[in-house]
């Protein structure tokens, strides 16, 4: 539950419960504190076992951590045969390879022809746009949309 607390942040909780409560309350805090948690697993464990027992035994082997769309996602791209299949015949470094010498070969044919031709100019995209003549009306509202 707490995996990722270091050193550091458990003397800090710990003085900081020392400051709050004081040295004679303390004990009894941490003592209610692990029995609240003790009875929010045992609520959690319950309704897991209720959850499962109104499922069925078809879903006996279902876990509530595959809910999670990543678990869910990896298990069943390392369960699925069909997808171990094609993953082992894909070989991503090689595509990339192959698409990379690609460009760099179609990139080095084109660019004496480009120095050789005048650069396209396109329209200046930081300009302001004129405001459009009084006739002409926008089709929608630009404040609506």
């Amino acid at each position: 539950m707490f995996n990722d607390i270091g050193a550091l942040e458990l003397v800090t909780i710990v003085v900081l419960g020392i400051l709050i409560f004081g040295p004679e309350k303390l004990p009894k805090v941490i003592q209610d504190v692990t029995g609240f948690v003790r009875k929010i697993r045992e609520f959690s464990d319950s309704a897991k076992h209720d959850i499962r027992s109104e499922l069925g035994p078809e879903f006996k082997d279902f876990e509530f951590e595959d809910l999670n769309p990543k678990t869910f996602i990896r298990k069943q791209l390392t369960e699925n045969e069909d997808l171990k299949e094609i993953r082992g015949s894909f070989d991503l470094r090689k595509e990339l390879s192959d698409v990379s010498d690609a460009v760099k070969s179609s990139a080095s044919d084109s660019a004496p022809a480009a120095a050789a031709t005048p650069a396209v100019t396109g329209p200046d995209l930081l300009k302001k746009p004129a405001a459009p003549a009084p006739e002409q009306h926008s089709r929608f509202d630009a404040d609506a949309t």
